[in-house]
This record gives C-alpha cells, sequence and structure tokens, in this order.
C-alpha cells in the first residue's frame, strides 16, 4: 500500500550563512491511508516544523517528502497550494475568525474548493457543525463560544472539505481534560467515518491511546517509531 505520507532522510534548516542552524536530521517515516499517528516530545524538538513541511505551509529543502505522491521537496507555490487544498489543519489557538459565525468559518474552508461552490456550502457546513455537537450554536460568533467549543469549530472547518490528511497541532493544550478528551475522540471519529489520516503533535499524555502510532521526536531527530504510552508517560 502506498503512503499518504512518504519521508526519506529529510534534513531542514533555519536561517543563512553563520547563522544558518539545522532543525531535522535525517527523518525517515512513512504514514498510510487511515492512521492515527501521534508525534510527541520535548519542546523545541522539531515537531512543529515537520508538521509545517508536511501540510506545505514550507518547502522542504533537502531529501524527500512525498505527500499524496507529490515532491515537496522544491515545490513551487503552485504546487504547495494544490496540496494544503487536500489537508485540514486544526492549531492550538483553533485560529477562527471571531468576527464571523460558528457556520460562517466552517464555510470559509468550503470555498476554497471551486469544484464544490456550485453546491449548498451553507447546508454543509451547518451538518457538520451538528456531527461536532454544535447544532444549537450555528449561528453564534466564535467570540461567544467556549474554548471546547471554538475547537470543535475548528474540527468541522478542517473536516468539512473531506481532506485526504489531517494535521493537528497541540489541539488539546487550551482545553481542560475532559474538553480535551471530548475533541480529540471526535476527530478520531470523524477522520475514521471519512477514511483520512490524522497527524496530531501533542505533550497532552492524556490522550496518547487514541493513536493507532505514538512517534517520538527529541533535538531533531525522530528517535523512536510505535513507542508505548508507559514509556512516553516516564521522558515526557
Amino acid at each position: 500500500m502506498q503512503p499518504v505520507i512518504s519521508i526519506q532522510n529529510l534534513n531542514h534548516y533555519f536561517g543563512q550563512g553563520n547563522l544558518r542552524k539545522q532543525v531535522l536530521f535525517d527523518i525517515n517515516l512513512d504514514i498510510y491511508a487511515g492512521e492515527i499517528v501521534i508525534m510527541t516530545g520535548p519542546s523545541g524538538s522539531g515537531k512543529t516544523t515537520l508538521l509545517t513541511l508536511m501540510g506545505g505551509l514550507r518547502s522542504a529543502q533537502e531529501g524527500s517528502l512525498r505527500i499524496l505522491n507529490q515532491e515537496m521537496c522544491g515545490a513551487n507555490k503552485k504546487q504547495l497550494t494544490e496540496i494544503r487544498r487536500q489537508i485540514g489543519y486544526i492549531f492550538q489557538a483553533h485560529n477562527l475568525m471571531t468576527f464571523l459565525t460558528a457556520k460562517q468559518n466552517v464555510r470559509m474552508s468550503l470555498e476554497l474548493h471551486e469544484e464544490i461552490l456550485d453546491q449548498d456550502l451553507n447546508g454543509k457546513a451547518t451538518a457538520i457543525l451538528e456531527q461536532v455537537g454544535l447544532g444549537n450554536r450555528v449561528d453564534y460568533y466564535a467570540e461567544n463560544l467556549s474554548g471546547g467549543q471554538k475547537q470543535r469549530v475548528a474540527i468541522a472547518r478542517a473536516l468539512v472539505s473531506h481532506p485526504k490528511i489531517v494535521l493537528a497541532d497541540e489541539p488539546t493544550a487550551a482545553l481542560d481534560k475532559k474538553s480535551g478528551r471530548d475533541v480529540v475522540e471526535l476527530m478520531q471519529k470523524l477522520a475514521k467515518e471519512q477514511g483520512c489520516t490524522i497527524l496530531m503533535v501533542t505533550h497532552d499524555n492524556r490522550i496518547l491511546d487514541i493513536g493507532d502510532r505514538i512517534i517520538y521526536m527529541e533535538d531533531g531527530y525522530l528517535k523512536n517509531d510505535d513507542v508505548s504510552t508507559t514509556s512516553l508517560s516516564q521522558v515526557n
């Protein structure tokens, strides 16, 4: 089976000249369709950098990084944009437009896809908000929602266009234990229903069991693939 994300000998650097610093070292990783993969490790270990490269938010520099069979090393802006359209993003700070309603925030994601602009976008946005338990908050402005509700809107926005990959960066960081658990279980349920792949960066040991596989990064290196929850609770 072809991996949806395939990384070989990936290196990445920040800065130029004397200030150039290597931040990712010889990363090798394959992730397959339908997997939920959790990436953990200390702050500053390169997790978010790797996530942004996988998401086409910056171009890969050295080695090979193939996303949905597109080589991202040296990819141009058009290629990066095309890949981004097939990926859903969930951020720690949820990044909602506070002056828009929940439905309008979700609809914005659909408006990026020209092939569905003639469809009922409001209906699609409302339907997925109902799926995430916000059917009674569809017309609430984002600034009037709780932290957990905002993150549910962010999940709806990420999944409404049925992306092949969802990348989540610390999606539970600002939430209490129950809200955080609810949010990742919701992501898990919707992703399994849609058959999409989830890669989640987290420091939250309480949700590690959600993953099919856990990978551990430290100092820019992929230290372990599929380490146990027990060993992670000891190192984190």
